[in-house]
């Protein structure tokens, strides 16, 4: 049986590991908020990309948008798999495997050797490998808003290699989307080619105001540039939305490791309530033995 020390020992340390518990806690609330910010920011950014979008393709009619024939499905293809480098998020890397893995299946009959897939985070490299898919590059996932531009343009600049070295023309992204709270849901986003039949929405539709808009600049680098500007959007969206899934998750699983450290330690007080009692009734027993042995030698 514990002596009353350890147990106060115990108790200890674990109260102090339910304060650590509640701060990240509190910290994955906050930065979920802060992550969901980011993510609605980009609503107005990419209403205004799309809006200049349809300039450059109102009356454009030597442009075609018409259906196309696309890679089919023993094409190769590049992949963007959205995890963690931290643990303590649940199943949110198990998950965000095995549906990029059903996913990359469906979409493509090549094998696994034969795609190009780049992960964000270590812990989804590493469940991939374990998967049997390759991992060609691994970034670190970002620790703040402000980290997510620099892999966007990393991500984007590496898209171009695969294009122009290995003829990869379709790119997918797979990235868990916050839906609230501490839940979200696995997302796949076909990033490239672009999709043709919302380019052709885009230019039937009219524009909201009287005066016509217009450029000077050619057209060809002016698209180019703004259909860039969509894939950054793309991009940036599925960081964020990513980065809140994770600390979502790791909500979930904070809540469920202070309702464990909770009743944990509710057990040790009671142990701890338990022990002292016997142990002073034990005391109190002995005041008692001592005392009658001293009136029985008296007597």
């Amino acid at each position: 049986m514990e002596t009353l020390e350890e147990l106060k020992s115990r108790i200890a340390s674990t109260n102090d590991m339910q304060s650590i518990v509640r701060t990240m806690k509190a910290m994955a609330a906050v930065r979920i908020r802060q992550f969901e910010r980011a993510a609605e920011s980009l609503e107005d950014y990419y209403e205004t990309v799309e809006m200049a979008l349809r300039v450059a393709l109102m009356d454009r009619s030597r442009f075609s948008i018409g259906a196309r024939q696309g890679p089919g499905p023993r094409d190769p293809l590049g992949a963007v798999v959205f995890g963690s480098d931290q643990g303590m998020c649940g199943q949110l890397n198990d998950q965000m495997a095995s549906h990029a893995m059903k996913e990359m299946a469906a979409l493509s009959r090549v094998d696994p050797g034969e795609r190009i897939v780049m992960t964000v985070g270590e812990r989804m490299r590493g469940r991939l490998k374990d998967a049997g898919q390759p991992v060609d590059e691994s970034i670190s996932v970002p620790g703040s808003v402000t980290g997510i531009t620099p892999s966007v343009q990393h991500i984007l600049a590496r898209i171009e290699e695969w294009h122009e070295k290995s003829d990869i023309e379709r790119i997918y992204l797979f990235y868990s989307e916050h839906v609230s709270g501490a839940s979200y849901k696995s997302q796949t986003l076909h990033l490239l080619p672009v999709d043709r039949e919302w380019l052709s929405n885009i230019q039937k539709r009219g524009w909201p105001g009287r005066s016509l808009p217009l450029f000077t600049m050619d057209w060809d680098p002016l698209f180019s540039a703004l259909i860039r500007q969509y894939l950054f959007v793309s991009l940036f969206r599925a960081f964020a939305e990513s980065l809140a899934s994770e600390n979502a998750s790791r909500l979930a699983s904070m809540q469920g490791a202070e309702k464990n450290i909770e009743e944990r330690l509710s057990d040790l007080n009671r142990k701890y309530h338990q022990q002292r009692q016997m142990s002073i009734t034990e005391e109190l027993i002995d005041i008692v033995s001592g005392f009658e042995a001293l009136e029985e030698s008296e007597r």
